[in-house]
């Protein structure tokens, strides 16, 4: 505190002594009878030397500072497409530091090149059409080529993905996340967030769920009354109820009995056929695990507030929106395995985050993401579940053999791709 106090004291009198010199600069000024305007050629000299000094100081501290501070090592890039964003942002940052230089060069340079001499008048050059044209033309074609190869960047990595690729869908809320992946049919079951409940959080669309969903509004739940419960409450004549207490249970009910009928009319269109592509999802909450070289479609969607999931090893970023569906295509080149060995790190990991200041425990919004290899994603497979509690490789004991051991050819192909690269 008394340190403090001391730094604080000595910037107020430094203030105030300046304060006083300049005064004095003044009033020796108007002593000399000189004019404000005419500064002395000796003080111009010192300004135009003082501008030389300044850059340099300038420049020394700027690449400094970029030595110590200005390079976040993330790592290769761990996909295909983050290849070519670490490509294109290093190809912005060359321009930006290059235009930084030449731009402050002419600036100080020229201000001391061109110092006012004593008896020289300032040439009056009011306009030239072929400076117009350089300083117009080249920042417009830089930044031309800038965002011509930022969108044909970003139009590949969110069109639409192949066939090929494995659908995944990344679930947000706070303050966590949870990965829903396609069986074997590589569709994701439908879903509907009028079906969210307790015993179905990601509101997964199934006849057992659509009845569940309705029957918990008719009816109710514990700690929340249905339909029924809020009538018998209304039309009771022993039960005296405030008016406010009154209006609000009448809200509820209407609230309520809205939400029935979107689930009654969903119930009667809804096709049963439609649970096969839920029943062979598998519902993984502890960690994202992918296999290596695989293309894979995420589609991501959140709960409750905007969360923004960041693979940052992947240059992975996708806002999760409340509502909607966003999407975004990627394909992982290094297993968690050869990452280690590049970074010299065996206490490596990949993860996902959430870049989105979306409430107090942000700060721990994350989940572990394996990249395996291809033995390692069988046995993987082989311990999950779907979301109907099959084996997630449903096959006959005469032909699980055979086909895990189709399945292991198709991984090792897959990863042997990215190996060839």
């Amino acid at each position: 505190m008394g340190s403090k106090l001391i730094i604080l004291l000595v910037i107020i009198l430094g203030v105030l002594a300046i304060a006083q010199l300049v005064r004095v600069n003044e009033l020796t000024a108007k002593q000399t009878g000189k004019r404000e305007e005419e500064i002395p050629h000796r003080d111009n000299i010192f300004n135009s030397r003082m501008m030389l000094l300044f850059m340099i100081l300038l420049y020394v501290g700027f690449i400094w500072l970029m030595i110590k501070y200005g390079f976040v090592d993330l790592g290769p890039a761990a996909t295909a497409h983050g290849q070519d964003i670490d490509w294109l942002l290093n190809l912005n940052f060359v321009i930006i530091v290059a235009i930084f230089f030449l731009t402050n060069t002419l600036l100080f340079v020229f201000a001391w090149k061109y110092v006012k001499k004593p008896g020289a008048k300032a040439f009056y050059y009011p306009h030239n059409n072929k400076l117009e044209m350089i300083w117009t033309v080249i920042p417009a074609a830089v930044l031309a080529v800038i965002i011509i190869l930022g969108l044909r960047t970003w139009n590949d990595i969110t069109t639409t993905a192949d066939d090929e690729s494995v659908k995944i869908e990344v679930f947000s809320y706070q303050f966590g996340w949870t990965a829903r992946y396609s069986g074997m049919d590589n569709e994701l079951g439908r879903f509907d967030y009028k079906l969210t409940t307790p015993q179905n959080p990601y509101a997964i669309m199934t006849r057992a769920n659509i009845d569940s969903a309705l029957n918990r509004m008719m009816v109710g739940s514990p700690g929340q009354e249905g339909i029924e419960m809020i009538e018998n409450k209304l039309n009771d004549p022993s039960i005296v109820l405030p008016r406010d207490e009154r209006n609000a249970l009448r809200q509820e009910l209407g609230r309520k009995e809205r939400m029935a009928r979107h689930l009654q009319a969903m119930s009667a269109t809804y096709n049963d056929s439609l649970d096969d592509l839920a029943n062979n999802d598998i519902i993984v909450e502890d960690s994202l695990v992918l296999l290596k070289g695989q293309h894979y479609a995420l589609s991501f969607r959140s709960k409750d507030v905007i969360h923004s999931a960041y693979f940052p090893h992947f240059r992975v970023q996708m806002n999760t929106v409340p509502g909607m569906t966003t999407h975004f295509k990627f394909q992982p080149l290094y297993s968690t395995d050869d990452m280690k060995e590049k970074l010299n790190n065996e206490d490596f990991e990949y993860i996902l985050m959430c870049n989105k200041i979306c409430g107090g425990s942000h700060y721990k919004m994350k989940m572990e993401v394996q990249v395996l290899e291809p033995e390692e994603y069988l046995n993987w497979q082989k311990a999950h579940k779907t979301y109907d509690g099959s084996d997630w490789l449903n096959f006959s004991e005469s032909e699980r053999a055979e086909k895990e051991a189709e399945l292991l050819k198709k991984y090792q192909t897959i990863a042997a791709r990215v190996e060839e690269k």
